[in-house]
């Protein structure tokens, strides 16, 4: 995706030979498993983030390539909408005091970053100041991969997007782009897994990804509604959903998919993604996978890769190759980004324990749990926050916040001592996600309860959301968990 994509044009038979290209690199793959070629270590880790510019009057600031240029570090990139930027920590494991070095360089960035640009940086998972009119294609960023997947996505929809999502308020509106889905700014964990066990990781990842969303929810408005605790779920789904109505009756796969089974190997995740998906972008490159192969070499597997990079799982398979040995990963995608780095890392203490706990289990939880209940966990925890209710196996319906209390976060402080965590760090981490649960706080709740109080103070609900975004601004820079925040 990062190559110079700015005159390329896509003729049919190119998808034709794309496919098969695809199809040989799923070979190539599956070679490299039976012959025991990856690294099969465990513990390494990754961390994206996503974030928004805003300026002094709260409003979105279209200005991403001039805050680039300004900051001149590689850890920032650009991301969809110009009012967006990417920060990327440099990988590491979580044994010892991993994730607090996690915590004190994010810390870091993001100050210098603060430091060198008159715009407000701000972790959120959706701006609540956004109007439509800052979501249309002059505010594409101007990197011409994203105006071609942009190109590509409306091609195959060959109508608007429509959105039609109804919370507590209910929110219509259409787009000719694929831009809405910038308002969606989220954070990535990435998790290396040895491929006899991938399977595991996975299908724990998606049978927790419902609790995941409930605690950590921070994006319940978009303009001017209040929606979902975590609207991201549903504004992600609909402004990337390629298939006109008469292919969601047939039961055509949207290209963000939560799934539809636990699997056995991480091929099943890569042979749905070439059985189900057209390809979006059909960029061939000159390498031949088999006879990399054969010559002893490691192969790329640039069309597996950039075709697994345009089917948006909410855990995703990852497939990369580091020092000359390849390996496996789950990214983990249902977190919004925020509210402060704090809690992000929290999250990342609770996923990365939890996984690993349930992930080596003698009993799996997706052996007694239906995929169709983890479907139903997630959309409840997008929609209700943290009030909201997940099944469980041996606990049937039960409030999240106390299923993670009584349940999950024992199990996520053994999963943290199994990869060597330092124990102070884990306990003040997984101690932010106990307190968030016990006072039923989280990001998504803060802000409804800033703007109810601005709005009971007389304040339009656009003049309470431009105020409860300035405050939130302020509070999040201080990196106290949102819990303590005061909402008056």
């Amino acid at each position: 995706m990062g190559k110079d994509l700015a005159t390329l044009g896509f003729a049919p038979e190119a998808r034709v030979t794309y496919r098969q290209k695809v199809r040989r690199c799923l070979d190539a793959f599956a070679q490299m498993l039976h012959r025991g070629l990856f690294d099969d270590s465990d513990g390494m880790t990754g961390l994206e983030i996503e974030l928004n510019l805003i300026d002094e009057h709260a409003r979105p600031a279209m200005r991403n390539a001039e805050v680039l240029a300004e900051l001149d570090d590689p850890c920032f990139q650009t991301e969809l909408g110009r009012f967006n930027l990417e920060l990327n920590a440099p990988p590491r494991s979580i044994a010892g005091r991993g994730l607090g070095d996690y915590e004190h360089d994010l810390l870091d960035s993001l100050r210098r970053a603060t430091a060198r640009t008159d715009c407000g940086i701000v972790m959120i998972g959706m701006l609540p100041t956004l109007s439509p009119d800052d979501l249309v294609l002059e505010n594409l960023s101007a990197n011409e991969r994203y105006r071609l997947l942009n190109d590509e996505m409306a091609g195959a929809r060959g109508e608007q997007f429509d959105l039609d999502i109804r919370g507590v308020e209910r929110l219509r509106s259409a787009s000719a782009s694929i831009v809405p889905e910038a308002a969606c700014t989220s954070v990535q964990f990435h998790l290396q897994v040895p491929p006899d066990r991938f399977h595991s990781y996975w299908n724990a990842s998606q049978a927790i990804a419902g609790i995941q969303v409930a605690i950590g929810a921070n994006s319940p408005y978009l303009h001017g509604r209040r929606l979902w605790a975590e609207t991201r779920i549903a504004l992600f789904q609909q402004a990337t959903d390629t298939r006109p109505e008469e292919l969601r009756a047939q039961g055509v796969r949207p290209r963000v998919w939560f799934g539809e089974r636990w699997i056995t190997s991480v091929t099943d995740l890569f042979d749905e993604n070439v059985r189900f998906f057209a390809p979006l972008l059909p960029i061939l490159e000159d390498e031949d996978p088999i006879e990399v192969l054969r010559a002893g070499g490691v192969p790329r597997l640039g069309e597996l890769r950039l075709h697994n990079g345009t089917v948006y799982r909410w855990n995703r398979p990852v497939y990369d190759v580091m020092d000359g040995r390849p390996h496996l990963r789950v990214e983990n995608r249902v977190l919004p980004s925020g509210p402060t780095v704090a809690d992000l890392l929290a999250n990342a203490a609770f996923y990365f324990g939890l996984v690993r706990r349930l992930a080596e289990d003698e009993r799996p939880i997706w052996s007694r749990l239906p995929f169709a209940a983890a479907l139903d966990n997630f959309h409840a925890g997008a929609i209700g926050g943290i009030e909201a209710t997940a099944y469980w196996p041996g606990r049937g319906e039960i409030p999240v916040a106390e299923l993670v209390r009584s349940v999950l976060l024992p199990l996520a402080y053994e999963g943290l001592d199994r990869y060597g965590v330092e124990p102070m760090t884990r306990d003040r981490l997984l101690g932010i996600i106990d307190e968030r649960c016990r006072l039923r706080c989280n990001g998504a709740s803060w802000q409804t309860g800033a703007v109810r109080s601005a709005e009971r103070r007389g304040l339009s609900r656009s003049a309470a959301l431009h105020e409860m975004l300035l405050r939130y601004s302020e509070l999040h820079r201080t990196n106290e968990p949102v819990h303590t925040w005061p909402t008056d």
